[in-house]
C-alpha cells in the first residue's frame, strides 16, 4: 500500500502519518510540502494506491494542480483533506477527477473511513454537503442516508436500484470502476457514487464483502463470480 501525502504544514503531516498507520502494517508513505514536491514525486513514481493532498497549497493553482495530478496518475484515487469548505469547490474536485473530499475538522475516525471508502472504488463527500444545492448524480448518495446499521441487510436491500445490481453484478466477475462505467454507459464518477451505496446498504467495507453479502441473499449466483 503505497500513499502519497501532501500538505504545507508539518505537524497536519506527522498526524496524517499517525492516522494512516492504522490502514495497513506495510503502508508506505511519501510526504510532500507543495504542489511543486507533488509534481515531482510523481514525475518519478507513479505506482501509488491513493494521493491524499491539501488544496490549498504553494506551487499551483489548486485547479490546474488536481486536474494535472488525475492525468499523470489516471488510475490513482485522489482525496482532497482541506480546510476550505465550499460547496462548489467540493463538486468542482469531484468533477475534475477527485475520489473524495475530507474537511480537516473531521475526526481520525472520519478520516479512516473515507480513505478505506476511497481505496474500495467509493467516493467520499461529507453528508453535510448532500443538499439540494449538488449535482443530481449525488442524490445516489442521499439514497443512503437514512439507513440505519441498526437495520438487517437484507432490509437495507431493499433500497438497491437496478443500477447498482448491474454494479454488483460487475463487480463480482472482477470489474473495475473504469470497465463497469464502459460497460454501463455511466461516468466513472457515477460508478464510484453507486460504489458507495452499495458498501453503505450492505454494510460492508469493501467490494470482497459487498459481493459476498449479493451473493448470500440471491443477487449474485455463484457462476457469476470472477474464475
Amino acid at each position: 500500500m503505497k500513499i502519497l501525502v501532501a500538505d504545507d504544514h508539518e505537524l497536519f503531516l506527522k498526524g496524517l502519518e499517525l492516522i494512516l498507520s492504522d490502514i495497513d502494517e506495510n503502508v508506505e508513505l511519501t510526504f510532500a510540502h507543495n504542489y511543486t514536491d507533488i509534481f515531482n514525486i510523481i514525475e518519478q513514481k507513479q505506482d501509488f494506491n491513493l494521493v491524499l493532498t491539501d488544496l490549498a497549497m504553494p506551487g499551483a493553482n489548486w485547479l490546474e494542480a488536481i486536474k494535472r495530478i488525475h492525468e499523470k496518475l489516471p488510475e490513482t484515487p485522489i482525496i482532497i483533506l482541506s480546510a476550505v469548505f465550499d460547496k462548489e469547490i467540493v463538486q468542482k474536485t469531484i468533477e475534475i477527477g477527485a475520489a473524495g473530499y475530507v474537511p480537516k475538522t473531521s475526526s481520525n475516525a472520519v478520516i479512516l473511513g473515507a480513505v478505506k471508502l476511497v481505496l474500495s472504488g467509493g467516493a467520499y463527500i461529507p453528508p453535510e454537503l448532500l443538499n439540494n444545492s449538488l449535482k443530481n448524480e449525488f442524490d445516489i448518495l442521499k439514497q443512503v442516508e437514512t439507513i440505519s446499521d441498526d437495520e438487517s441487510v437484507s432490509e437495507n436491500v431493499k433500497t438497491l436500484t437496478p443500477r447498482q445490481i448491474d454494479v454488483i453484478r460487475l463487480i463480482a466477475k472482477g470489474r473495475s470502476n473504469k470497465q463497469i462505467a464502459y460497460e454501463l454507459g455511466l461516468t466513472e464518477g457515477t460508478v464510484k457514487l453507486h460504489v458507495t451505496a452499495i458498501l453503505k446498504i450492505f454494510n460492508v467495507y469493501n467490494r470482497t464483502g459487498a459481493v459476498m453479502e449479493a451473493t448470500r441473499l440471491g443477487l449474485i449466483k455463484e457462476n457469476e463470480h470472477e474464475h
